[in-house]
Formats: structure tokens, sequence, C-alpha cells
């Protein structure tokens, strides 16, 4: 990890900084090869094992070990799978089937095949690939857990109940929030806006809670689109359809596949919510006022406005779902899961050299952060990174 401060940035030739991340970004894309394709290949099916173990030993008894090993395999397929493919990360793989691009996976029907979830695919696109990616730590940004957790941060109440209300919505965060937010986000884009336009409806709509939440309300037309394609379908898939298929096994082992499901999904909202909260949260990670001006811009922010998790090996990365090496996706978030990790020490050098600041810490100290943040004793500090702007007026100056 380095320990420079923001201040070193003052000084930082931007450019110069940028062009070698670019040169290595270039050197990265060439380096794509069909072992890109038999990793992601043996990650989907660490997955799929995990799966296969868990509902066949499920319907014995409701039991953690069954249910992890179901949870692990919805991990997968969201944090492994969807997130790389849905970004375009393989689709510049040779020979990759079309159902493992951008253009295949999760889409149309095989949204039950590939991702089956609370959450609407192209919703989550729009929230996650753009809105986040590209707006990172700025107004536009939906994941700046600071605002969405403002409610809880400024109430006054005694640190273990915040904690406990914390808790709760770590374990259902998915479909408390995840979904509903991301849903709401996409019906606001159909009304094709503009950027400024949308920035002026998120602005405009400060809801209590957070801006999905109206969405629980079923009684109007725009909640119509979040039960329908959110809530009933998974909750019929997953606890109905799934369980129903042990019934030849009889009634309590019926039961059983249901009790393990709804523990495992439990396990799955607060392992996703334990590796993607993280990322951007922390008295260390950067929030930004203005939209950025450049590419030179963009980079630094997504490395001052990001933190990794510690990892290397395939294993340790599997099960932080590869978000491990978030530094790294802001930067190219089309990249597959080899690149990340060949990337990172590269990265992590370079920050190094130019005296930009690089989190890369355990998991668990940034989990303690994000704690720390969401029950409002610590907050992401603002930083004026320099536009294209100012840095050709200081050239012309000098």
């Amino acid at each position: 990890m380095s320990h420079e401060t923001p201040d070193t940035l003052q000084n930082l030739d931007y450019a110069a900084f940028a062009a070698e991340l670019e040169d290595l970004h270039q050197r990265l894309q060439a380096g794509v090869s069909e072992a890109d394709f038999r990793h992601l290949t043996k990650i989907e099916s660490w997955g799929q094992v995990c799966s296969l173990l868990g509902y066949a030993t499920a319907w014995l008894l409701p039991n953690p070990i069954s249910a992890y090993l179901i949870s692990q395999g919805q991990m997968t397929r969201w944090a492994n799978m969807t997130h790389h493919i849905r970004h375009r990360g393989y689709d510049r793989v040779p020979n990759i089937p079309k159902r493992y691009t951008s253009k295949g996976f999760a889409r149309g029907w095989r949204r039950w095949v590939d991702w089956p979830d609370w959450l609407v695919p192209e919703a989550w696109d729009f929230e996650h690939n753009v809105l986040h990616h590209y707006h990172t730590g700025e107004k536009l940004d939906p994941d700046v857990l600071e605002d969405r957790a403002h409610l809880m941060r400024s109430l006054n109440f005694p640190l273990w109940m915040k904690y406990a209300v914390a808790i709760f919505f770590m374990l259902t965060w998915k479909l408390s929030y995840y979904a509903p937010n991301t849903l709401w986000m996409l019906q606001q884009r159909r009304s094709r806006p503009g950027r400024k336009g949308l920035e002026a409806k998120i602005a405009a709509h400060q809801p209590l809670i957070f801006h999905g939440a109206p969405l629980w309300w079923p009684f109007q037309r725009e909640s119509l689109e979040f039960w329908a394609r959110c809530v009933l379908p998974y909750a019929l898939f997953r606890f109905a359809l799934l369980p129903a298929l042990f019934l030849p096994l009889g009634i309590t082992a019926t039961l059983n596949v249901l009790l393990t499901s709804i523990l495992a999904e439990l396990m799955t909202n607060l392992h996703s919510f334990l590796i993607i909260v993280p990322n951007h949260t922390g008295d260390d990670v950067y929030r930004f006022d203005e939209p950025v001006s450049d590419k030179a811009e963009f980079y630094v922010r997504q490395i001052i406005g990001s933190a990794n998790f510690t990892g290397g090996t395939d294993f340790s990365d599997y099960l932080q779902g590869w978000l491990n090496y978030q530094i790294e996706h802001h930067l190219w978030p089309e990249m597959t899961m080899l690149q990340y990790q060949k990337a990172q020490p590269e990265v992590e050098a370079l920050c190094k050299k130019y005296g930009v600041p690089y989190i890369r810490q355990s998991i668990w100290k940034r989990i303690g952060q994000t704690m720390r943040l969401l029950t409002g004793q610590s907050r992401n500090p603002f930083f004026k990174t320099r536009s294209r702007q100012e840095r050709e007026r200081d050239m012309v100056a000098v």
C-alpha cells in the first residue's frame, strides 16, 4: 500500500501518468487469448460444483454448509461471471461462444440460466456499468454509501442500534435496496433526459431512504414493474420451483431445501455486500464535486476513489468475486479476470512511481472502514483533482 497523501498529486504529471497507464492497457489487451476463456470456464465450474453439492445435500436437513455452497454458486454467477462478461471483458477473446459475451450472457430468457437474481440485468447494467463506473464518486454515482445511508448516519441512535440496522440491511440488501434502486435508475433513463436532465431528476428526487424505495409501494405504475420483473419471478424461481424439484423425495425434503435456500439467500446478501461496498468507502477514499474533464483526470479519480483488497491467487480472488482488483477494474472495466491479476502489480508500481495514493489492504480492514462510515463515524473526504483546462492554463503560465 502506498502511504502518500493527495498532497503529492499537486505536482503530478497527469499526461505522463496517463500515457504509461495507456501503454500498459494496450499491452494487456494484446495478450488476450483463449487462455482467458479457459480460465473463465474454470471459475464457472467452481460455482457449478458449489451449487450442485449444495442442492445435493440441502434436502437432508436445513444446514449452513449446504446453504453456503448454494450461496457461493450464486455469488459466482454474479460477481465472477455476470460482472465481467456484461462489462464486455470477454468480447475480444478469440473463438468465444456468444453466450459468454456481453451480447449473449443473461440476455432475454438466458437471465434465468446465466444469472437468476432479484436484479434485472439491464437495470444493473445502467446503474453499475454506466452511472457508477463513469461518474465514480460524483453526484451521479449511485454507489456512494455516505449518500445512500444518510438517514441512518444522521439519526441520534445508540451505536449498537445502528450496527443492528446495518446488519439487517446487509442480509437483505439485494432485495431491499439494490433491485429497486437499479430499476428506478433505469426508469429515469427511459425518458432520455440526457446527463444534465438525469442529474436534475436524481437531485430533485431525494426520498427519506433511497431513490428506489418508493417502488416497494405496490399501488403505483412504476412499482408494478418492480414486482413483476424483480420480486415475484425470482421468489418463485428460488423458493418455489427449485424446492419443488425435491417433491419426489417427500414434503420434509422439500421443506429442508426451502429453508436452506432462505439461509443461502441471506448468506449471498451478506457476502455480496462485504465484497462490493467496501471498494469505495472509507476516510481514505475520495469523492469529487465536478464531472471529470479528460481521460488523465479520469484515471487519477478511479485510483484515489477506489480501494483494492489483498489477494493474488485464483482461490482468494474467487472468494472475493475478483473485486479485490477494484482499482484496475475501474481503470479498465472491459478486461478479463486473468488480465486483472497481471495488471495489479504494474498499476501499483506506476502509482508508486508518480506518487499517486494506491490502497491495497485486507478486506477485513476495508469492512471496518465501511461499518464506521455506515454508522456515521467517518466519511469519504472530497478532493479536487486538476482538470484538463487547469493543467493547460498552468502550462501557458509557465
